[in-house]
């Protein structure tokens, strides 16, 4: 039998070395920041290169305004103080822009992780043209970066938190917005080009907002040790995303987590997206509030009412939240059951939700997960942290590229 090889690529060279290395010290000396300081010594220990070499990488990611150093550190143990090393607070950043049923929020995030911009507007994006929603999202994100330069942080890049179905730039299908085939990236990007004359031309990437919810669970998040989830956020919808292992599970078309359009009750109320009973139309934002008796015209409000009930002990608004939280419960137990994470966290409108959610859905969870490893109070059923929004990991993403290969996004000469 012939065997079959898979292609290898070209060998590396010094210069794809050195770009791989620079990343490698850029990382480390981020990821030593958040516990601490990192020096070269210590850099050099976490990546196994030897102190020179650290010393030139750091003194090229210095020179193109990566790092920063500052006083003396002392690690206790013989020989020279080291100097301390930071990830730059100014220079290359990512935008994040996400754009929701009832809101559109962007946020500027530096090479720490940390948000540094952020512009929330609420607007009624169902029924308006898709081009239209676009072009604000693009104002806000003109604004955003303005905000941006006067703390002279350079957004290398864009990225796009997008309900629905997004594959390949487009926004296939977002039941909730009436989106259809729409060529999200392109209009937004021709928008914002639009509202920056002379300015360099923005790169745009999207992704499905859960998605990136998740990823910023993952990263700033409060997760400890936990690498495999499942993340829901509540919306107008139902999002859902799968981390395992730290990484994202997209699927085999990029469509994985849509669990908010899982059948409860075939003969249930008529979806948006066509089918009949999905989970949304019990424990969606308008299901919500429409079973507690909560006028929801005011989208946010109507979420910050129906909790102020809750906490009255208004009987109605607890028996919607405790309804939804068993149908939830009786979705996500299938999901456990197929794929074995380590916890459920749940993002958006139920964060605030969860004393009265969270009982019945773990109520279900005990009950359903075959494993015998689910119990009710083990803290694998969770609220998401306040640092896990969608357009924080949107702008998260665009950083992750500029770590993956810093040479890519240096200061151009005379820029």
């Amino acid at each position: 039998m012939k065997s079959i090889l898979t292609p290898l690529g070209p060998k590396a060279d010094k210069d794809t070395v050195r770009r791989h290395n620079l990343s490698l010290v850029l990382r480390a000396v981020r990821d030593e920041g958040e516990s601490g300081e990192a020096t070269r010594a210590g850099v050099a220990a976490r990546v196994g290169l030897t102190r020179a070499a650290v010393s030139s990488l750091v003194e090229q990611l210095m020179d193109s305004g990566f790092l920063t150093e500052s006083g003396k550190t002392f690690s206790g143990q013989a020989g020279r103080p080291g100097t301390a090393l930071k990830v730059a607070r100014t220079g290359p950043a990512g935008l994040g822009v996400e754009i929701n049923i009832d809101y559109v929020s962007v946020c500027v995030v530096d090479l720490a992780g940390t948000g540094r911009v952020r512009q929330t507007e609420h607007l009624d994006n169902r029924g308006a043209p898709a081009e239209e929603v676009l072009a604000r999202a693009a104002a806000i994100a003109a604004r955003t970066l303005d905000s941006a330069r006067e703390q002279e942080l350079r957004p290398v890049g864009a990225a796009l938190a997008l309900p629905g179905l997004v594959s390949g730039g487009a926004v296939r299908q977002a039941p909730n917005l009436g989106w259809n085939e729409v060529p999200a990236q392109d209009l937004f990007g021709d928008a914002l080009t639009a509202l920056r004359p002379g300015r360099p031309v923005l790169p745009v990437a999207s992704e499905n907002e859960a998605n990136l919810a998740a990823l910023a669970e993952l990263w700033f998040g409060g997760l400890g040790d936990v690498r495999s989830f499942l993340y829901l956020t509540g919306e107008i919808g139902v999002g859902g995303a799968l981390v395992l292992n730290g990484e994202l599970l997209r699927g085999a078309h990029g469509f994985a987590g849509e669990i908010g359009h899982v059948v409860v009750d075939p003969d249930g109320p008529e979806c948006r997206c066509g089918s009949r009973g999905c989970l949304e139309q019990y424990a969606g934002q308008s299901a919500l509030l429409r079973a507690a008796g909560v006028d929801g015209a005011g989208g946010g409000s109507g979420v910050l009412e129906l909790e102020r009930r809750a906490r009255a002990g208004d009987e109605r608004a607890v028996a919607a939240v405790a309804e939804a939280g068993r149908m939830l419960g009786r979705v996500v137990s299938g999901a456990v059951n197929l794929v074995d994470p380590d916890a459920v966290v749940l993002g958006g409108i139920y964060r605030g939700l969860m004393p009265w959610l969270s009982p019945p859905a773990d109520e279900e969870l005990t009950g359903r997960v075959v494993s015998g490893l689910w119990s009710p109070g083990s803290g694998r059923l969770r609220a998401s942290s306040v640092a896990g929004d969608a357009a924080r990991g949107a702008a998260a993403l665009v950083v992750q590229d500029v770590l993956d290969d810093p040479v890519a996004y240096a200061e151009p000469s005379g820029g």
